[in-house]
């Protein structure tokens, strides 16, 4: 069978329910395609009709539609939208269709909240808004009780309690299960192995997958030996053994959110004055200081990055909080732990989508959602280079730059 080409491929993409057939078609031309799954194409052309990519490819080889409009990207890169799999969203609707168009100006396309979020909310990942990212979220997490902390969660203190959790988020079809083990510097008990293996069990044969928050060395032991899916967070308490290497290499589907911490150096802050607020940018600046403490609890977690990045353990973008900017600096700090800037950005869009279950994102190709972003600047000579944004596309239109929503 000939390999079809990307216009007929295009073709048949409109005909299974891409594009309507009197979409506006864009081309953006002479471009630096990163593609999000590890290629790149020097001198490269995007034809967008509508919301879709109908064609993606060398400039030579794309043939734009008769009428189209052209916009000229020479000496720009172009990459997909970045994927967020871990924040902590606004608790009510209005707040969080804000967080969710802050995204979209950083050039975020989709978030996952974690595990903090009232049910009432959920209904929102079904809705396409102008310029907002998408939104998933694991509902309400687990963990045992921890007074003063968010009550959101459930807080549970048996494997029975546990499981009825898990069938509850299944009934409001979350798309993971999150749970805490973690006793917060000694201060709550945290979710014992049989309470865990309960939960893991229960979310399995309810066709939902598990990611952990976690701590501890012992702990992420003990939840790939129960069957977790997913860290959302890597060890951060000391440097990985071989036991745990030997218990990931037996897991080949895990997904690993490494959630870097700062690494307590001074850095550049100046990209974010033009979006911030005085007093916000200023609030920034306050807490951009070297910090000895926190250069090594960030050299523990970057050692055991570069372990697993080595080891081919899918790595994934996620940021922790609700800080819109805050996936540029994950990906300045994962590479800064060794993964090289075309990992990084793979972790942020194809590793990301295909986690979150995204099928339409991730990548720039024939039939996906025409997220990405135009930098002015190469990211593989310099990850920062993602924050020299020249504009965004969301599902093809361009997003509001001229202010942070």
């Amino acid at each position: 069978m000939r390999r079809l080409t990307t216009l007929a491929l295009a073709t048949i993409v409109a005909l299974i329910g891409g594009a309507p057939a009197n979409a506006q078609v864009t081309a953006f031309e002479g471009a630096r395609i990163i593609v999000g799954d590890g290629r790149v194409i020097d001198d490269g052309a995007l034809v967008v009709t509508g919301d879709r990519v109908m064609q993606a490819g060398p400039s030579a080889a794309v043939q734009v539609p008769s009428g189209a409009a052209r916009v000229n990207l020479a000496g720009k890169t172009v990459i997909p939208m970045l994927i967020d799999t871990h924040i902590h969203i606004s608790q009510t609707r209005d707040a969080i269709i804000r967080d969710l168009k802050q995204r979209a100006y950083f050039g975020v396309s989709a978030v996952n909240s974690m595990g903090t979020n009232k049910f009432d909310v959920l209904p929102i990942r079904y809705e396409n808004i102008p310029g907002a990212a998408r939104f998933r979220a694991a509902g309400r997490g687990i963990t045992r009780p921890e007074p003063g902390r968010d009550d959101t969660p459930y807080w549970i203190n048996t494997e029975a309690e546990g499981r009825a959790a898990v069938r509850e988020l299944a009934g409001q079809k979350v798309d993971i299960v999150k749970i805490w083990v973690d006793d917060r510097d000694h201060k709550y008990q945290k979710l014992t192995p049989q309470m865990y293996g309960a939960i893991i069990d229960e979310a399995h044969k309810n066709g939902l997958r598990v990611t952990a928050h976690i701590f501890t060395l012992a702990d992420a032991k003990g939840l790939l030996k129960a069957g977790v899916d997913a860290f959302a967070h890597s060890v951060r308490d000391r440097d990985v053994d071989d036991e745990y290497m030997a218990l990931v290499r037996q897991r080949p589907f895990l997904v690993v959110n490494p959630n870097l911490p700062p690494r307590g150096v001074r850095t550049d802050l100046t990209w974010l004055k033009a979006s911030l607020s005085p007093a916000e940018y200023q609030k920034a600046e306050a807490e951009n200081k070297d910090d000895p403490k926190a250069q090594a609890f960030y050299g523990i977690q970057a050692r055991n990055l570069a372990k697993l990045n080595a080891a081919g353990v899918k790595i994934v973008l996620g940021t922790d909080g609700n800080t819109p900017w805050a996936p540029h600096v994950e990906m300045e700090d994962m590479v800064a732990a060794g993964m090289t800037p075309s990992q990084v950005i793979v972790a942020a869009t194809k590793n990301a989508a295909e986690f979150l279950r995204i099928n339409e994102a991730g990548t720039l190709e024939p039939g996906k959602s025409a997220d990405f972003i135009v930098l002015d600047a190469n990211p593989l000579d310099d990850i920062k280079n993602t924050r020299r944004i020249n504009a965004v596309y969301l599902r093809g239109s361009a997003v509001d730059r001229s202010h942070l929503p």
